[in-house]
This record gives C-alpha cells, sequence and structure tokens, in this order.
C-alpha cells in the first residue's frame, strides 16, 4: 500500500471520529438530587410505648406510628373533671340562695313603698324610714355578694375547662403519626427510650419527586424559565444515560460562585445561577445521586 493511500485513509478516519465527536451533544448543566425532608418531634415528655416504622418504609397515607405514654395526663384530666363536677354542684345552691334574697328583696320593696307612703302621710316615724331603707340596701348587697360568688365559680369552671382542654390536647399530641404519604429516612427513637417535648423522632421526605439542583451560567440563562421542559439524564453504566423528564420549578434571582463539587477548578470560579427541576421519580432516583439536565 502506498503512502498517498495511507495518508487518505487516515484523513477520512479523523473526519468521521470528527463527525461522530461533534455530533455528540453535551449536557447543558450538572447537579445532584435532592428533596424536601423534615424531622417529627415529640410534642410530650414521656416513655415511647411503641415506635412502629423503619428506615426506608413507604408510608401512602396518615398513619399512626406510634405513642407516648399518657397515664399521668389521664389521670390528671379526670382528677380535675371530678374537681369540676363538685364545684358546679354548688352552683344550684348559689342560684337558690339568689333567689331567696331577690323574694326577700321584693317584699322590702312593697314594705318601703307603704311606708313612704305612711310618712307623707304622717302615720309612721323617720325611723320607721330610715329602717326599711336600710333594710332594702343591706339585702341588695347580700344580692350582689352571692352574684359575686356565683361569677367566681363561673370562672374557677371556666378556668378548669381551659385545663381539661390542654391535657386533651396533650394525649393527642402524644400519639404519633405519619402525616401525609412519605419515606421514612431516619430513625431516631426506639420504643421504651424516654422523650421531652422537641425530641427528634424520625425523618420523612416525599420521594414520589425528587428536586435536580444544577448550576447554570448567564449565557445559559436566556434559554431556560420556570415551567419549562427539560431532558434530564442520570447513569446508567459508565458510558450510557437514562432520559427523564424534567420541569423547571425555580431559579435563582442572585449568581453565586459555582458549589466545590462541581469538577474543575475553572468551572467553580465562575458565577452562575441556581436552578431547580423537579423529576417524578418511580424508584430509581436516590437523594445524593448526580444527574444532568439538557436544555430543550
Amino acid at each position: 500500500m502506498n503512502i498517498k493511500k495511507v495518508i487518505g485513509i487516515s484523513a477520512c478516519v479523523l473526519i468521521l471520529f470528527g463527525a461522530c465527536s461533534g455530533g455528540k451533544q453535551e449536557s447543558d448543566a450538572y447537579g445532584n438530587f435532592e428533596a424536601v425532608d423534615y424531622v417529627i418531634a415529640a410534642e410530650n415528655s414521656g416513655k415511647l410505648v411503641f415506635l412502629d416504622l423503619e428506615e426506608g418504609e413507604v408510608f401512602d397515607t396518615i398513619t399512626r406510628v406510634g405513642v407516648i405514654d399518657t397515664t399521668q395526663l389521664f389521670l390528671q384530666r379526670e382528677q380535675l373533671r371530678s374537681k369540676r363536677k363538685s364545684i358546679a354542684s354548688g352552683i344550684n345552691n348559689i342560684l337558690s340562695r339568689i333567689a331567696v334574697y331577690e323574694e326577700q328583696q321584693s317584699l322590702l320593696y312593697k314594705d318601703k313603698a307603704r311606708i313612704h307612703k305612711m310618712y307623707k302621710d304622717g302615720a309612721a316615724t323617720q325611723k320607721e324610714v330610715d329602717d326599711v331603707d336600710g333594710n332594702v340596701l343591706v339585702i341588695q348587697k347580700q344580692i350582689q355578694a352571692v352574684k359575686t360568688e356565683n361569677m367566681q365559680v363561673l370562672a374557677e369552671l371556666e378556668s378548669m375547662d381551659y385545663q381539661i382542654k390542654a391535657l386533651n390536647d396533650l394525649i393527642q399530641k402524644s400519639v404519633i403519626f405519619i402525616p401525609e404519604p412519605a419515606t421514612v429516612l431516619e430513625k431516631y427513637r426506639e420504643a421504651y427510650e424516654m422523650v421531652t417535648v422537641g425530641t427528634p423522632l424520625f425523618k420523612l421526605a416525599d420521594m414520589s419527586s425528587l428536586d435536580l439542583r444544577v448550576y447554570v451560567d448567564g449565557t445559559q440563562l436566556h434559554q431556560i424559565k420556570t415551567g419549562q421542559k427539560v431532558d434530564v439524564f442520570i447513569d446508567d453504566s459508565a458510558k450510557d444515560n437514562q432520559l427523564l423528564e424534567g420541569d423547571v420549578i425555580w431559579i435563582s434571582s442572585q449568581s453565586e460562585f459555582t458549589p466545590k463539587i462541581v469538577q474543575t477548578k475553572e468551572e467553580r470560579v465562575k458565577l452562575v445561577y441556581a436552578v431547580k427541576v423537579r423529576v417524578k421519580n418511580d424508584g430509581r432516583l436516590k437523594i445524593g445521586m448526580p444527574g444532568e439536565i439538557r436544555i430543550r
């Protein structure tokens, strides 16, 4: 084979290689998947009677998964209810006393009117007038005193009602729920452990969709907007990717330096904008998994 033919073949190979390389589309941005996680904490103090869940477990509905011991709260509530019942029984006695005093007052008003008329006619003395007026004032003060006593009892009953409601609320909060469909990411406590208010129990996240946080530079910013669909790629093998679809849900309004997790130093010193792309999760996506996007 002569030299010219070898050179010609080599040139063709280079052209074909260059054409293949040039046809391969590179991704526009890279990042990692993340989820909105939150921690469920104890809302009451006491011993965990049970906590029935495990890390990685998936819950599709609101589910009761644990209880904090409520024995003392229950006994306090019953004690308050018994005391309230005893105090409330005294209200009937107070109302009866008020009724008696009001009847006496009614009779005294009649005596007062009669004696004042007799005094004008000269048939009664000033002492009789003063006595009947004094008796009316006394009965009025007695009625007012009993009504004040009744108001104090009613206020005490109202205070007890609020205390009972507070205990009911604590008893209700002693029941631990999965509040919405979610996956258990971490479990921090086990049954029979003592907890206090605010003690973290477990961490949850909705894994039905994950957010891929990527970074784009200023030259790409005009190509992307919220609500836009983009192609999302995750690793399938060392050379191949799996294609998914994502929706741009958020674009940062401020630029920042590229995070250090980005590969090259040249890339890390660039100013970029963070972008979140929401991707439905069919089970393949995990928190922290790398991903990349291609702007359509």
